[in-house]
């Protein structure tokens, strides 16, 4: 069991074979490059995973992947998200059914930001899933409910069971410090989101860990090392270096990912379902410049 979060906790992107089904056995190469990497934990299947094109069968077999592939050396946190209670309900009881207590839930943009419509979604999956520790997830809109500091801390109020808060609202650093400030003592902490493109933000003002797309997970594992040692000199430093490919990454999102796992050997292809801006000639060399930068591939001269 792992009780605690922290750290970097990468989101991981769905592998595809050439032909657009899942590939099950590129998922424990995802995984093990994430454990080298010095993670603390991964987090199967969130939005950089292309969570809304996979069908409920590839989801089980996909987190089943993850969670014999982690073994139970990392924490695993799987995301439920969905529509309605009904739908959370049946992603959480899978992932129980696997061996997985801790999931992120992300309110569906479609009741709205209310406090009162959040707590009523809430409370059939609590009912249904006592034991689970869930991560609440605040992205931004048009993508995300866009929840205010306040009804956040309603609701966790409300619901024990809300361990963490995944805050990426734009800009999420207010929200981490009144969050942080004011919470009931059930919640453990904030996490940061936003591809790690806030981090050093989001650490300055509290928060606990990090969850990126898994690319850079060795930088970005070094990068929090720093930070936790004192050394912020150093956590800057690989900060600025990185923040080239993480504002490439906002734009070209999991294909940037696979791509970059396709430079690092781990991947063979970079299939996507998801409606993604496609990778160019131009963007490739973009991509690999910033890549060779940081000592991941070797640069074209070279």
């Amino acid at each position: 069991m792992h009780d605690a979060l922290n750290g970097i906790l990468p989101v991981l992107p769905t592998p595809f074979t050439p032909e657009g089904g899942v590939d099950l056995e590129a998922m424990p190469k995802l995984v093990r490059y994430a454990i080298d990497s010095g993670v603390s934990g991964v987090v199967f299947p969130g939005f950089a995973s292309e969570v809304e094109h996979l069908q409920p069968d590839e989801r089980e077999a996909l987190l089943s992947e993850v969670v014999k592939s982690v073994d139970g050396a990392i924490a695993i946190v799987a995301g439920a998200s969905a529509e309605t209670p009904d739908e959370v309900i049946s992603h959480g009881r899978v992932a129980q059914k696997l061996g997985v207590n801790w999931l992120m839930i992300q309110p569906p943009k479609s009741i709205g930001n209310a406090v009162e419509a959040v707590t009523a979604f809430f409370e059939p999956i609590f009912s249904a899933l006592p034991e689970v520790r869930v991560i609440l997830q605040n992205a931004p809109a048009p993508r995300g409910s866009d929840l205010s500091a306040a009804t956040i801390l309603e609701i966790a109020q409300r619901f024990p069971q809300v361990a963490y808060v995944k805050e990426e609202t734009l800009p999420a650093g207010p929200a981490i410090t009144e969050i942080l400030a004011h919470k009931p003592d059930t919640v453990l902490g904030v996490i940061g989101g936003g591809g790690a493109r806030y981090i050093l933000d989001e650490y300055a003002r509290g928060a606990c860990a990090a969850m990126p797309a898994l690319e850079i997970s060795g930088e970005h594992v070094e990068m929090d090392k720093a930070w936790r040692d004192g050394d912020f000199a150093r956590a800057r430093d690989l900060y600025v270096r990185t923040l080239p490919l993480l504002t490439l990454q906002a734009v070209y999102r999991m294909r940037l990912t696979k791509h970059t796992m396709i430079r690092r050997g781990i991947l063979e292809n970079s299939f996507v379902r998801a409606p993604t801006a496609a990778l160019d000639d131009h963007a490739i060399a973009d991509i690999d410049s910033n890549l060779a930068e940081l000592g991941i591939i070797q640069a074209a001269a070279e």
